[in-house]
């Protein structure tokens, strides 16, 4: 009998598109970036900077899950750049871009926001069970 997937996470046609969706955030992010007139060194330097987010996984797989989330979901990236373009802040609207990628990547990756039963169960399916 095959493993059902885990409950509460896409599968199929759906899941693929949300990996596309990724791909389309990322390439975007890069493209709002170069906007901005950065050093392009600064992409790949801070590119992996929002995973500091599961740092709440040294406490417990429920706060993980929560602080994991808040940093890999679109409103705090979104925040963020909101913040510069109000300020006038082409550095902060780089910034906010390169957390969008980030996010773009992790989807593209089958990196998904997370369930407080563990850091491999997410939206997008088993991390476990995707290697297989």
């Amino acid at each position: 009998m095959a493993a059902s997937p885990l409950v509460g996470s896409v599968i199929g046609g759906p899941k693929a598109l949300l990996r596309i969706e990724g791909a389309v955030l990322f390439a975007a992010s890069i493209a709002v970036f170069a906007s901005q007139g950065q050093a392009w060194w600064l992409y790949p330097a801070l590119i992996f900077v929002p995973d500091i987010f599961m740092l709440g996984y040294l406490r417990n797989t429920k706060l993980g899950a929560i602080v994991y989330n808040i940093g890999h979901s679109y409103p705090a990236a979104g925040l963020l750049a909101l913040i510069g373009f109000v300020a006038g802040s082409p550095l902060t609207i780089a910034i906010g871009a390169i957390w969008f990628g980030h996010i773009g990547w992790d989807r593209l990756c089958g990196y998904g926001l997370k369930y407080a039963t563990s850091f491999k169960h997410t939206h997008l399916g088993d991390l476990e069970k995707s290697k297989q």
